[in-house]
């Protein structure tokens, strides 16, 4: 190991110090290739949705089930990634990130043959926490890899990488549908982890950190049971359509009170997992916000496009696909084009015009209807994207511009961890919002189906056109298509709202100029 690093670092000193090395770029290579297999898993899954809904292909899941197969992983991941970072710190980077890619391989086949659909919501829940080891590790890696001069175009590298993820998940989980069962999508990942693991050994830093962080177990343990309780809330809140039933809001007040415990314990441990503290700083907390709510409406519009795209618009998952694409273009132009843009006009402008743009992009699908054609919902998708990807650079950039050294692995988690629990609060809000409107809209067009059947046609758009197949009613499909899009349009001002908020965040946070070093000096 000590004749590896050594070699590294000669092979560095020898290369010219104006550009990164070849050794450099093929290190960011693995570190790229390990966050889109994270990243595939965020949007692999939401094409595959309504496949898991149907009774004989997929699973015969509910909806509560479909968001939870989505918010279990994104909720494991976003609230163990504090202790990611700080494993991370202790333990050694690259030792986390191969570990982490060990548990997410063996889960990733663990939920490619799940028998039901309670038992993949568990599966993706490990993958999640393979991904809270993985994620923390590849930032903080870049960060000793790359130096000062060159660490925001390779973290720009790395947060474009988001939107081929964006792009791949959804077509290359298409094209397994339409050729194989569901749970193939979740076999790709495996020669992804085969060959992270062989570059992770070859191109990347093996030095252990000398500070031994002390780890978090009561700030693990509250942040994950007050956030689970908070999504449950929301989630079965939506799900019932009641929020003043005592579970719904037992479990939203519970929730709330275990998420303020969290953050008085971590205000008063030595070693906090999440560093609370680190929120003193404006432009942080500015930052960390936009993220969260960044990826809040692109989780919860991926949520419910899907929907759209297979239920109402008739596509085959293939088609889904790849009517999905045109969003990683926006994040491809973005990502890259914000850099020089902040460099002429600074985070605040261009993030603050980059949020405005993903909520035009968010409030385009009140447009759409079930006859709309693609050409409007591609332009709205590219808004998306290009919002997204100028927004996520700079304000990693700025999250971590404020960070010690020895606290990249934690400063990484919290960036991570905000995007995570943006995304997870996204599906559930959207898809409670989603589903609420649906069954106050399609409730009283079943009144003259026999009660059984009413009740379970309510509970989704896939639920009712099933109905209408088997009873011969095509009237009751073309009811079931418009009460979704007016349940679609309803999420989107919704989703489009909280990035609004977003960018009145970085406006205000960003508001006065900050000398270099001096955010971190305040910590």
């Amino acid at each position: 190991m000590a004749a590896q690093n050594t070699a590294t670092t000669a092979a560095a000193a020898a290369d010219p110090p104006g550009s990164p090395t070849g050794r450099q770029w093929l290190a960011l290579s693995v570190l790229v290739l390990s966050q889109l297999a994270v990243w595939l898993d965020n949007t692999v899954l939401n094409v595959a949705l309504k496949t898991l809904a149907d009774p004989d292909e997929g699973l015969n899941a509910s909806p509560n089930q479909l968001q939870w197969s989505i918010s279990s992983y994104t909720l494991v991941f976003a609230v163990l990634l504090f202790t990611g970072g700080v494993l991370a710190d202790r333990y050694g980077h690259r030792r986390l990130l191969l570990t982490g890619m060990l548990v997410f391989g063996a889960a990733s086949v663990w939920a490619a043959y799940a028998g039901s659909a309670d038992e993949l919501i568990v599966a993706r829940g490990v993958m999640g926490l393979g991904s809270a080891l993985i994620m923390p590790a590849t930032l903080a890696l870049i960060a000793q890899v790359f130096d000062e001069r060159h660490r925001a175009t390779a973290i720009a590298i790395w947060s474009g990488s988001s939107g081929i993820a964006i792009a791949t998940g959804p077509m290359l989980s298409g094209a397994l549908l339409d050729h194989f069962w569901w749970g193939s999508v979740f076999l790709v990942n495996v020669p992804i982890v085969v060959l992270c693991t062989m570059g992770s050994f070859l191109y990347l830093p093996g030095v252990v950190t000398k500070v031994r962080k002390k780890l978090d177990p009561l700030g693990v343990l509250f942040s994950t049971a007050g956030l689970f309780a908070v999504v449950w809330g929301v989630i079965e809140g939506g799900h019932r359509g009641d929020w003043s039933g005592p579970a719904v809001l037992g479990s939203l007040a519970g929730g709330a009170v275990l998420v303020i415990v969290f953050v008085v314990i971590e205000l008063r441990v030595s070693s906090p997992g999440f560093d609370v503290r680190l929120f003193r700083d404006v432009r942080f907390t500015g930052a960390s916000v936009a993220i969260m709510l960044t990826f809040f409406g692109v989780n919860g519009s991926m949520y419910y496009t899907s929907f759209y795209l297979q239920g109402v618009h008739r596509q085959t998952p293939l088609e889904c696909g790849l009517s999905i694409a045109p969003v990683a273009l926006g994040v491809l132009l973005g990502a890259p084009l914000s850099a020089r843009l902040v460099r002429r006009h600074g985070v605040r402008s261009v993030v603050t015009c980059a949020m405005l743009i993903a909520t035009a992009g968010f409030f385009g699908y009140v447009f759409l209807d079930e006859h709309t054609g693609l050409g409007l919902f591609w332009v709205f998708l590219v808004l998306q994207g290009l919002g997204m990807g100028a927004a996520i650079a700079p304000t990693t950039e700025a999250i971590m511009s404020v960070l010690p050294a020895d606290r990249t692995g934690a400063g990484s988690a919290v960036n991570n961890s905000m995007r995570q629990i943006g995304g997870v609060l996204g599906v559930a809000v959207l898809g409670s919002v989603l589903a609420g409107v649906y069954r106050d809209e399609i409730t009283p067009k079943l009144s003259d189906l026999p009660a059984e059947s009413a009740a379970a046609a309510e509970e989704s758009p896939e639920a009712t056109r099933l109905l209408a197949q088997r009873l011969s009613l095509p009237r009751l499909s073309d009811v079931a298509d418009q009460g979704f899009v007016h349940a679609m349009h309803v999420a989107a001002v919704v989703g489009a709202a909280v990035a609004l908020v977003g960018a009145a965040v970085i406006w205000w946070t960003f508001r006065r100029p900050t000398a270099p070093g001096q955010a971190a000096e305040q910590d």
